[in-house]
């Protein structure tokens, strides 16, 4: 079979709000992967794969060997997986490269796909507003903090990190799932200085398509905790499905 479909997801979230749920979402996800590997030309993990990561020099997040271990299958069958990480994964370094064979983006990418360009990034801290998140998420973001961070043990890291991200999360949620309107204005300013076909985001939780002017669309891929949804690109049209 001809692989010439683009696939964007985002929004796993393994490792939440606990083991048993988690182990079921990761089984639909590499079921998920199975049936789309066989026209995958390229896949984009839109950020939040997982609902926490953090890679210490010598030790990595426990669980996650199944999907990871399909991931690493499919990149070595030369299918390009793309992971642009997200506001809960936002601490990585180089193992998803040296380990499983992504390639990993930290802020928006602009790419060219069946002659569409495309602009994909997790939507996090995006637009106009939302101050202490920005404010919070640059701080996150800094060396000084990951160095902080990196000293604490691994066991009692993790446990407190998964508990403000659940938290995070679920306050979060409420305040933005089905409110896209930050980020559509966010493309149309941009689509006004540099003209493209396709925005994808994830981080909202809501499968959402959404016309930002007579060339380009806002699609957001929603997530797999409530709704299994992802983007495909299928010759010159990007699509909302759900598995």
């Amino acid at each position: 079979m001809k692989k010439d479909k683009i696939y964007f997801a985002s929004d796993f979230h393994l490792g939440s709000p606990n083991l048993k749920d988690s182990h079921t979402r990761e089984r639909k996800i590499i079921s998920w992967l199975c049936t789309i590997e066989k026209d995958a030309k390229a896949i984009y993990l839109v950020g939040d794969i997982f609902d926490f990561w953090y890679e210490y020099k010598k030790v990595v997040p426990k669980g996650f060997v199944r999907v990871l271990g399909k991931l690493a299958e499919m990149c070595d069958q030369g299918i390009n997986i793309n992971f642009i990480v997200g506001n809960h994964d936002m601490w990585v370094n180089d193992y998803f490269q040296k380990e499983i064979g992504l390639n990993v983006f930290e802020n928006e990418i602009l790419i060219e796909e069946n002659d569409q360009k495309i602009l994909v990034c997790h939507g996090d801290g995006l637009g106009s507003g939302n101050i202490s998140f920005k404010l919070i998420k640059k701080i996150f973001k800094s060396n000084i903090c990951r160095w902080l961070f990196s000293r604490i043990h691994p066991n009692l890291g993790v446990s407190l990190a998964h508990l403000w991200s659940n938290a995070s999360r679920r306050k979060n949620m409420k305040k933005t799932s089905n409110n896209h309107e930050h980020l559509i204005n966010y493309c149309k300013k941009k689509q006004k200085n540099n003209p493209i076909d396709y925005y994808v985001f994830g981080h909202l939780h809501s499968p959402t398509i959404e016309n930002i002017d007579s060339k380009a669309k806002y699609i957001n891929t929603g997530d797999w905790i409530q709704h299994c949804s992802y983007g495909v690109l299928s010759n010159k049209n990007l699509e909302i499905k759900k598995f």
